[in-house]
């Protein structure tokens, strides 16, 4: 064994190996070991595939027997693929699942707080997207960010190439950032209206990368002053300790913002992936090519209280605003929080 455990599911060979060293009273902790695999591996393979007793009380778990596991293994792969249809046949699952669709939830938020609030029904994330692009739930597929209808690989995106004086690299940023260990650091980036529209409007938005929360606000142009406004603004009622960009030439005046600001490399978006996230969820709401100039500012404003009331799976399906104020992240009165 070379130290390393592995998390995976078991063979046949793995689990008759199991059913000895229980049969031999070894504890779990040391079975783990033996096996190069994750004390949890084991716990979760005994609980979910010993043999079930039947008593007068109800059922109970019986011994590990390897051959009943294996079975029982085989039968969750071959049906996992038919998990969605349980959906149809359970009209309380589905009303739950598209009442939360209609109030702009994911079908991860809508699994996760599934089960965090104990419903006594659950369908995962894949059984919902699952149900959503059968020809059974296509009809709620326009409540997804994507509108999309069936799955579909996403497109790279490009980030403007700029001269930025002064800028600190991505690579420079210090590791309390990049493992999001404290609170306070946020990614910035715009929207911009489509092309075709002509219009030089666009939404300057910005992500505190450990909390979830999302702001934006409307300027007029790109120009650097416009962008740089904006952001000031946006900040005047957070604690802010600094920024990350890309290279538009919107960012040029980064160091009158007062604080530390690190830039990503030439094209790579998945630098301030999170940020590219949120600009999604706007998307939902303001599609792209629109003229952001059709869109007022209490708009712009009730989108964000939306994206910022939604439960997140990576909070522990806690919402954006839920964990800025109980961090104490704003410096006055919460904004964009019901």
């Amino acid at each position: 064994m070379n130290g390393k455990i592995s998390y995976q599911h078991l063979n046949q060979v793995q689990r008759d190996r199991l059913q000895a060293l229980l049969d031999g009273r070894v504890k779990q902790k040391e079975i783990a070991k033996i096996l190069g695999i994750s004390p949890s591996t084991i716990s979760r393979e005994i609980k979910r595939n010993c043999r079930k007793l039947r008593t007068w009380y109800g059922t109970r778990d019986g011994p590990y027997e390897s051959a009943v596991a294996e079975q029982k293994a085989y039968v969750k792969r071959r049906y996992a693929k038919y998990q969605w249809k349980k959906i149809n046949n359970e009209p309380e699952l589905q009303e739950y699942i598209i009442e939360r669709l209609k109030q702009y939830w994911g079908p991860d938020e809508i699994s996760g707080h599934m089960r965090k609030t104990k419903q006594p029904f659950y369908a995962s994330k894949t059984a919902i997207y699952e149900w959503l692009y059968s020809n059974r739930g296509q009809y709620y597929c326009r409540y997804l960010y994507s509108r999309r209808y069936r799955p579909r690989k996403q497109k790279k995106n490009k980030t403007e190439k700029a001269l930025i004086p002064n800028r600190i690299s991505i690579h420079l940023r210090p590791g309390v950032i990049n493992q999001n260990i404290e609170y306070g650091h946020y990614e910035n980036d715009t929207v911009v209206s489509g092309k075709k529209t002509g219009s030089k409007a666009a939404l300057s938005v910005e992500y505190e990368r450990k909390a979830r929360y999302i702001d934006a606000k409307k300027i007029k142009n790109l120009r650097p002053d416009s962008n740089k406004e904006a952001i000031l603004s946006m900040g005047d009622n957070k604690i802010v300790k600094s920024r990350t960009f890309d290279n538009g030439i919107e960012n040029i005046r980064h160091e009158e913002l007062g604080m530390p600001t690190y830039f990503c490399d030439a094209y790579p978006s998945w630098q301030k992936g999170g940020i590219e996230n949120a600009n999604k969820m706007i998307r939902r709401f303001i599609p792209k090519g629109s003229d952001i100039n059709d869109y007022s500012n209490e708009y712009v404003n009730m989108v964000v209280t939306i994206l910022n009331n939604k439960p997140r799976k990576s909070l522990g399906y806690k919402t954006p605003c839920e964990v800025m104020i109980e961090n104490n992240l704003f410096k006055f009165n919460p904004k964009n929080c019901t």
